[in-house]
This record gives structure tokens, C-alpha cells and sequence, in this order.
């Protein structure tokens, strides 16, 4: 080729470059998210069929709970500090889909909680760190975050039929080894994805993000919006079971609210450059109380199908505002503000609440959603403050 097209040659491949790259990122959040959709339904399934009692499988998985909130921070600190989350993340992929095979392996309890520590301490940073790398590249090529991402919730409902099939076919164990293939298929998409050029290494530690207001406002933003799932999650489909709901229908009701965020995520970008990270946190909040309270006062099956399309807001929404807060935060510091987010904004919040939402479910019924409503409610006036800090330029 002469030299004249060369350059075009050269602008051609660059080209190929930018449009791989979001699709290497798709295959990376569909490995991770179908990982997710097979086992989030099964493990305490598969626990219970090792023979442990009710009360062991509910330690087994707080125990895994606890290692994650804790541990992947410290995992993203040192990514930060490392200069390439990239092969952190492909070490706990692989590390996390060599752990996930001791579930089947492993038959009494304490070998099972050792497996669950373990496991959960290699899957901590796994889907932080791929956001991380992703706002990084999305800012650098141009991308949509969002549509990459739905790849994500797509593959989480797929993933979720097809486990449910195989369980059927082969017992419930058998989604394990599913589990773990698609954690090595993760491991494998990461080391796939191009390595961020090299910046000015921060210095800051945990304290870093903390410096920038909007980070110190999201985190009880994402608590209280995020959290308010956390009923919905542990209750609702024992709530719709109650109520008469048969088990296709849940699934149904279920599956809809994922569509309705892959929607979000797809075809959302124009929506969420006009509202900015204030304006999708306000309408996650907004959305939540709308949706909890119709959760609370019916269980007709119309108005249930209208308001499991807010999941698109409630979760969909937070979760693209809590991206473009982060995505502000200077890159050396991106793994940790990520896990710190992922643990003390998230993970954190939704496991106290899922601890409350037994004793509120008991006492309530549905009712308790209206507490879910109030979590929403007290986000607005948060909202205000990161508002302010966005109009404020901090």
C-alpha cells in the first residue's frame, strides 16, 4: 500500500479500534452479569442441598457479604496504586471463577463458608473495576457507558432462564460449574481490553474521593435510593405468592423491570445528558416513592406491570447518575471511588436494610414498602446538595 493511503489505512484501523473497544466492554459486563444471573437464584439453593440448615446458609452468604463490603475497596486502593486495574481485574475474575467451583466441590459447612469467604473476596472488585475501566475508556473514545452496560442486564436475564433450565434438566448443583465458566469467560474478555495510558499517580488513599463534594454526596444518595431495593429484592415475590400471583407471572412482573432498565441504558443518553447526575438521581427518587407505594397498597396485576417499569428509574436511572459523578473523579483515583461506592454506597446500605426488611415484612406486609417510599423521600433534599455541588463546580 502506497503512502498516500496509508494514512487512511491508519485512520481506518483507529477507527476499528474505537468501535471494538465498547464491544469488548459488552462481552466483559455480559460474562460478569450472566455469572450473576445464575448463581443470585441458586447458591442458597445449592447450599441448602449440601445439607445445611436454614440459619448455616444464611451465615454462609452474610459472611461472603461482609468480606465483599470490606474488601473491595482495599482491592481498588491497590489497583489505583498499581497504575492498571486491568490485570487486577483479570486476576479476581479468575481467581473468583476457580473459587466459585469449591461450591460444588466442598459438602460440610465450614468448608463452604471458607469457599464463600474466598470467593467473595476474588469477586469483590470484579464489577467496579470493569465500570471503572469502562467510564476511563468511554471518556477517552467517546462512547455510550450506558448502552455498553445493557449488555450486562441483558445477559443477567438470559443467563437467569438458563440456569433455571439446567437446574431442571441436571439439579440445582450443576449451576455452579455454570457460574464459573462465565467468571473465566470474564477473565478472558478482561485481558481483551486495552490498557489506559499511563497518568499522574495520586497519593491520596481512601481519603481522595472524599475531596470532591459530589462523591460525598452520592454515597447517601445511592444508600437511600439503591437501598430502597432492598424489600423489593428479599420480599416481594413471597409478597405477589401471597397474594394469589402464580410463579410465571412473578417471573414475568420480574423480567420486565430488567427490560425496562436495558431500555433505559440503550436509548437513555439523550435523557440523561439533559437531566445531568442531580437531575437522574431526583427521578430515581421521585420513581422510588411512586413505585413503593403502589407496591405497598395493591396487588393488582395491571398496576404492578405499570410500576415494575419504573425499575428503569429507580435503579436504572441512580445507577447512571452514580456513573457520571464518578466518571468526574481524576483517573488515578477511579478504582477506589468505584469500590468505595460499590461497598459503602451500595453494599453496605442494602445489607442493613435487607437485615430490617424481615422484621418490617412481619410486622407490615406489604405495607412495609411504604418505609421503602420514605428512603426515596428523604433522598430529595440530597439531591439538592449535589445539585449544589455540581452548580458549584466542586
Amino acid at each position: 500500500m502506497g503512502t498516500g493511503s496509508s494514512s487512511g489505512g491508519a485512520g481506518s484501523d483507529a477507527t476499528a479500534a474505537q468501535v471494538s473497544v465498547p464491544l469488548r466492554f459488552a462481552i466483559l459486563f455480559a460474562a460478569q452479569f450472566a455469572a450473576v444471573g445464575v448463581m443470585l437464584p441458586f447458591l442458597p439453593a445449592v447450599l441448602a442441598g449440601h445439607g445445611l440448615a436454614p440459619a448455616e446458609v444464611a451465615i454462609v452468604l452474610a459472611a461472603g457479604s461482609a468480606v465483599r463490603l470490606v474488601a473491595a475497596p482495599l482491592v481498588g486502593r491497590g489497583a489505583d496504586a498499581l497504575g492498571d486495574p486491568r490485570l487486577v481485574l483479570v486476576a479476581a475474575a479468575l481467581l473468583a471463577g476457580v473459587t466459585a467451583a469449591g461450591f460444588a466441590l466442598a459438602q460440610a459447612f465450614l468448608l463452604l463458608l471458607v469457599v464463600s469467604l474466598a470467593h467473595s473476596l476474588a469477586m469483590a472488585p470484579v464489577v467496579p473495576l470493569s465500570d471503572a475501566l469502562c467510564l476511563g475508556a468511554s471518556r477517552r473514545l467517546g462512547f455510550d457507558y450506558g448502552r455498553v452496560r445493557s449488555a450486562g442486564s441483558a445477559a443477567f436475564i438470559l443467563a437467569a432462564a438458563a440456569a433455571g433450565q439446567l437446574a431442571a434438566l441436571a439439579g440445582v448443583a450443576s449451576t455452579v460449574w455454570l457460574f464459573a465458566l462465565c467468571l473465566l469467560a470474564t477473565a478472558a474478555a478482561a485481558l481483551t481490553l486495552p490498557r489506559a495510558p499511563a497518568g499522574p499517580q495520586d497519593h491520596g488513599g481512601f481519603r481522595a474521593p472524599f475531596r470532591n463534594a459530589g462523591f460525598r454526596w452520592l454515597l447517601p444518595l445511592s444508600a437511600l435510593i439503591q437501598g430502597s431495593h432492598a424489600l423489593y429484592y428479599g420480599f416481594v415475590t413471597i409478597h405477589w405468592q401471597a397474594a394469589g400471583l402464580s410463579p410465571a407471572v412473578i417471573g414475568l412482573l420480574w423480567a420486565e423491570g430488567v427490560v425496562a432498565e436495558v431500555a433505559l441504558f440503550l436509548w437513555g443518553r439523550r435523557l440523561a445528558d439533559r437531566l445531568g447526575a442531580p437531575g437522574l438521581a431526583a427521578l430515581a427518587a421521585g420513581a422510588g416513592m411512586l413505585r413503593w407505594a403502589v407496591t405497598a397498597e395493591t396487588v393488582w396485576l395491571p398496576a404492578l406491570a405499570v410500576v415494575q417499569l419504573l425499575h428503569a428509574a429507580t435503579f436504572g436511572a441512580q445507577h447512571l447518575a452514580a456513573m457520571r459523578v464518578l466518571a468526574c473523579l481524576p483517573p488515578a483515583q477511579a478504582a477506589t471511588a468505584q469500590t468505595l461506592h460499590a461497598s459503602l454506597g451500595v453494599g453496605l446500605a442494602s445489607g442493613l436494610l435487607m437485615l430490617a426488611s424481615g422484621p418490617l415484612y412481619a410486622g407490615f406486609g406489604g405495607g412495609a414498602f411504604w418505609a421503602m417510599a420514605g428512603l426515596c423521600a428523604l433522598a430529595l433534599p440530597v439531591v439538592a446538595g449535589l445539585r449544589h455541588a455540581y452548580a458549584s463546580g466542586r
